[in-house]
């Protein structure tokens, strides 16, 4: 293969009979020019970008990015994939390594990063935050910053958006921002506080992702019949409103609305943390 287009040492677009290809790898185009032969033994990522503008973008990255901050990404990248067993949408090498590389930039200046959905984060996403903890690891190591939790999180928002399955960032943040608004309701509707980091919080914000994702799709996962519906709701009378309060929030706010059933579920929940908060 020969060389097109170099964009720094370690990136450039080659061009053959499937058409034009970005190679990564470590030393790949130092001292090269273009319509050099390519060095096949020092190729460790080949991209086939699915339209121009995809491909137009990641080689913005790549020329413009400090060259240390996007092998970081790269290996994180890498690294999620190996970790999740999955072939990561090609996407993030573009979206992934512009926003790593502008959170470090902002840390090396002193500048404070915040994620309001870090507790959230933490349990929806278990395995995509570790990855960012070895991410943080990695960063400390190879640059010499220490990224706060709250980047970790950022991380792990976007390896989880990476997957083919998991819908775009704004759906992602979209869900995780409605539960933790739930969150906030009950606390304020019953007067109490929902600790995280134990079992029953993370039943509860699982609980309602998996409720919201099988709604969004049209599914239905519970069955309660009309007797226990009306059972739950004598029984659990405080619980049940806060539930409804909070689902006409959520509706007004996002226009996703929870059906009778599932606020029925989410009561019961509620429940469960106000006899404990009452027992306290």
């Amino acid at each position: 293969m020969k060389i097109k287009r170099i964009l720094n040492n370690n990136a450039l677009v080659v061009k053959d009979q499937d058409g034009e290809k970005i190679l990564l790898g470590s030393g790949i185009a130092f001292e090269k020019r273009k319509n050099d032969i390519v060095d096949k033994s020092k190729i460790e990522k080949t991209f086939v970008m699915k339209n121009s503008s995809e491909s137009q973008q990641f080689e913005e990255i790549l020329e413009t990015l400090p060259e240390d901050h996007i092998q970081v990404s790269e290996d994180i990248i890498s690294h999620a994939e190996k970790e999740l067993d999955i072939k990561i949408n090609e996407r993030i090498h573009v979206a992934f390594s512009d926003h790593l590389s502008f959170a470090i930039e902002r840390l090396s200046k002193g500048m404070v990063i915040k994620n309001p959905l870090l507790n959230e984060i933490k349990v929806l996403y278990t395995k995509e935050f570790q990855i960012g903890l070895w991410a943080k690891a990695l960063i400390k190591e190879k640059l010499n910053i220490d990224i706060p939790e709250d980047e970790v999180g950022n991380i792990a928002l976007h390896l989880h958006t990476a997957r083919t399955s998991a819908g775009s960032m704004t759906q992602t943040l979209d869900i995780t921002t409605m539960i933790r608004d739930i969150i906030g309701m009950i606390e304020a509707k019953l007067d109490i506080s929902i600790v995280e980091d134990t079992i029953s919080y993370e039943r509860l914000v699982t609980h309602l992702r998996f409720a919201i994702q099988h709604i969004k799709a049209g599914e239905t996962f519970y069955e309660l019949d009309s007797e226990m519906m009306a059972l739950i709701k004598k029984k659990f009378k405080k619980a049940f409103l806060c539930a409804r309060q909070a689902g006409e929030f959520i509706k007004s706010e996002y226009g996703f609305e929870f059906p009778e059933k599932e606020l029925c579920y989410i009561a019961m929940h509620i429940q469960r943390y106000y006899n404990r908060s009452v027992s306290l």
